[in-house]
């Protein structure tokens, strides 16, 4: 029996999927996700695997203490389901943007002696080196015959390339093309690079991720 593991790179995810899907994580169903993706194979020994940077609380941040909230509600919901959840700190970077024809009503922002603007944008660290290790670690030790990549991050190729060529596993590629209607070069589309690094290759499209959108729960009061 074919066996299988589902590694889904949960920060890819969102900026792929389930943002431009507009709707919350905890909206997506991914059990019923992960179950498309084994069709009726047999489930590995930890077969599902959801990799996350973690959000920390800021004192006095509400924002933050909320965006806490619905992450711990979602890897709550994951492990109930049997998943194996693997984390990693979140840094934050200050990212310096010149004023130029890249940002809207730069001539206004000009004219106000607006050069330059700082954010502050949050950052995985070391997602895809533990979704790498876990593929050859799992191909050593042989706990799969099938790994199933949701991820569009080209730096899983070597360990792609590693368990394919020297532990002759089979790796299938979980890609997306999903518009952005606002901005169409924002728009998902699948990691080419792939397609010519794995064994299968699959890519879903927006109507079909819709598929997976769960109705938030209604709250019934009692007078």
């Amino acid at each position: 029996m074919e066996r299988i593991s589902v590694y889904i790179d949960g920060g890819n995810f969102y900026h792929l999927v389930v943002k431009k899907l507009g709707i919350k994580e905890n909206d997506f169903d991914f059990d019923a996700f992960a179950n498309l993706l084994i069709d009726g194979r047999t489930a590995s020994e930890s077969s599902k695997r959801f990799y996350k940077g973690t959000i920390r609380e800021k004192e006095g941040d509400l924002h933050s203490k909320e965006l806490m909230s619905k992450q711990t509600k979602l890897f709550t919901t994951l492990k109930k389901n049997g998943w194996d959840i693997k984390t990693s700190k979140l840094r934050t970077r200050i990212e310096e943007l010149v004023v130029d024809t890249r940002v809207l009503e730069y001539k206004k922002l000009k004219k106000m002696g607006i050069e330059k603007i700082h954010t502050e944008r949050m950052r995985e660290k070391g997602i895809d080196v533990k979704i790498a290790t876990d593929l050859l670690v799992g191909a050593f030790d042989n706990k799969y015959d099938t790994a199933i990549v949701v991820s569009s991050d080209s730096d899983l190729v070597p360990a792609i390339d590693w368990v394919r060529n020297r532990m002759k596993k089979k790796v299938e590629y979980i890609g997306f093309s999903i518009p952005d209607v606002s901005n169409p070069e924002k728009s998902t589309r699948p990691l080419m690079m792939m397609f010519s690094k794995t064994d299968v290759q699959r890519v879903f499209s927006d109507v079909e991720m819709k598929k997976f959108i769960q109705q938030p729960e209604k709250t019934l009061f009692s007078t």
